[in-house]
């Protein structure tokens, strides 16, 4: 079978390699229909993912069709449309003791520490296969795992009716924040340097855009909300920036969520952050964010029309990859297909 693999720094390559099979009783064998790009593969085709080692088979951002199953696995049959929960975990370290496997100290990705998805075929324990509505499309089951990314970031910010949100960034990932807050009941401020980008926004249903390419958005987030400020900050930009503005236009009580890896410092001192008793979270993948995701999905809450910009074949990886990197302004989400 067909897999895309990085195999060193700018070199990525559609190798062959033996279709996996099932060895235990928990286990799923998948039949890929199609994987998102995402950021974080693009680090790894640059190198400059210290998560990451090569060769690496990319993906985790996986929708497919369930082939055949082992024997324990009573919650799928085959054929059942299914996307895929790329993280391992050991189950006993505090974190998974807490639940929060999503920072596992012995976490594993599919995609970054172990091959993912983008192969014809995955075998994966069947705890991490989850089940569509059949009536889904490949483009939108394809979106769900990003869209635990924004779940997860409103989890980590507390995002409730009533809440106005700020989302720093326009990207991908910033427009799962921003859809998954409006389905909160929160008003949505978002921001980005590209205009384009957020006049998708604003379809996607944000309540107020600001480009900081031409205006101040501390300034306008204060103008808008009456010099409150937001009561929560997701940074989807990341960069010290960027973390510093979030702090200093938290409201009182505020929440500000971090996705960011950037290991630069930021200058915050501690000052805003005791005198409006700031709460200050990280956010990294997700934990047990699939199931209410799906459901978002299932009923159609969650619209995901326009997001997926470019389709190519697995045997135009390298046609896709580079217009990535040459089209960046033309870029919301581009898939790879299997069929």
């Amino acid at each position: 079978m067909k897999a895309v693999q990085v195999t060193r720094p700018g070199e990525i390559s559609i190798i062959e390699k033996e279709k996996p099979i099932i060895t235990k009783e928990n286990e799923v064998l998948v039949k890929v229909k199609m994987v998102g790009i995402c950021g974080s593969d693009m680090h790894i085709y640059h190198g400059t993912n210290p998560l990451a080692t090569l060769p690496r088979i990319i993906g985790h951002e996986i929708t497919g069709e369930v082939e055949k199953v082992g024997k324990n696995i009573t919650h799928l049959s085959i054929g059942d449309k299914v996307v895929i929960e790329p993280i391992e975990t050991c189950g006993q370290c505090y974190a998974c003791r807490n639940g929060r496997r999503n920072v596992c100290k012995q976490l594993e990705v599919y995609g970054v520490h172990r091959d993912g998805g983008m192969q014809e075929y995955l075998v994966v324990t069947g705890n991490l296969v989850h089940k569509v509505d059949q009536n889904l499309d490949w483009k939108e089951a394809v979106l769900v795992e990003p869209f635990t990314i924004g779940a997860q970031a409103n989890l980590r910010g507390n995002v409730k009716d009533g809440d106005i949100v700020l989302v720093m960034g326009a990207g991908p990932i910033g427009l799962c924040c921003l859809k998954v807050a409006k389905a909160n009941g929160a008003t949505c401020i978002i921001s980005d340097l590209n205009e384009e980008r957020l006049v998708f926004a604003k379809k996607w249903g944000a309540d107020f855009t600001i480009n900081a390419s031409n205006k101040n958005v501390k300034e306008e987030v204060k103008r808008i909300t009456n010099n409150e400020g937001a009561n929560v900050i997701i940074d989807a930009v990341c960069i010290p920036k960027t973390f510093e503005d979030a702090v200093e236009v938290a409201s009182v009580a505020g929440r500000v969520v971090t996705l960011g890896f950037d290991q630069r410092a930021s200058n915050v001192s501690q000052l805003p952050i005791t005198k409006k008793e700031l709460t200050i979270n990280g956010s990294r993948l997700q934990t047990d964010q699939f199931p209410k995701v799906i459901k978002l999905f299932n009923e159609q809450i969650l619209q995901t029309e326009g997001m997926v910009t470019q389709q190519f074949s697995l045997d135009e990886i390298e046609k896709a990859v580079s217009y990535i990197e040459n089209h960046p302004e033309e870029v919301r989400k581009v898939v790879i297909t299997f069929e």
